[in-house]
């Protein structure tokens, strides 16, 4: 999977998306301008010692990004879609675009993908969840529709063993 951050201005969501990406085997896209700078230790910090293990990539703007990724398909998770995100069926090398923490993705790029953009259920009081627990949220549902490929779906007791 690939998450996309279009503008992204809090470098600890930064850094928390990164560990999740590294978690999940999944490519981190960045698109400028950040409200930071890669190396801020919040972004390390929320990263933790995971960071080094992140496949990142930079672009310059959206344009950019559209012409590296030419035949990508992108999802856009925003609060104005018309479609819940478990609803859609999510591919194993699809694109989960996010915009950034006080203004979401520009309604210009949301016009042009408007049979891909997906929302987050919630109430009427709040505008938006947290950049990176809205992150969570979706990739995780993408991942389950497709098997958790590749990821380790048991674990171990560091002591103790679990009764069979």
């Amino acid at each position: 999977m690939n998450i996309v951050l279009h503008q992204p201005e809090i470098p600890a969501n930064t850094g928390n998306i990164g560990r999740t990406c590294v978690a999940t085997g999944s490519t981190l896209h960045l698109i400028e301008p950040l409200g930071f700078r890669l190396n801020e230790k919040e972004i390390k910090r929320a990263g933790m010692d995971y960071w080094e293990h992140l496949d990142v990539r930079r672009y310059v703007n959206f344009a950019e990004f559209l012409e590296k990724n030419p035949n990508a398909k992108i999802w856009m998770a925003t609060t104005k879609a018309k479609h819940v995100y478990t609803d859609v069926s999510y591919g194993p090398d699809d694109y989960i675009m996010f915009g950034k923490e006080s203004a979401g993705i520009p309604e210009e790029i949301l016009l042009e993908y408007e049979k891909t953009c997906i929302r987050i259920p919630m109430l009427d009081k709040i505008r938006s969840l947290n950049l990176s627990n809205s992150v969570s949220i979706v990739l995780y549902e993408a991942l389950r529709q497709n098997h958790f490929s590749n990821m380790q779906l048991e674990g171990e007791l560091h002591r103790l063993h679990w009764k069979e």
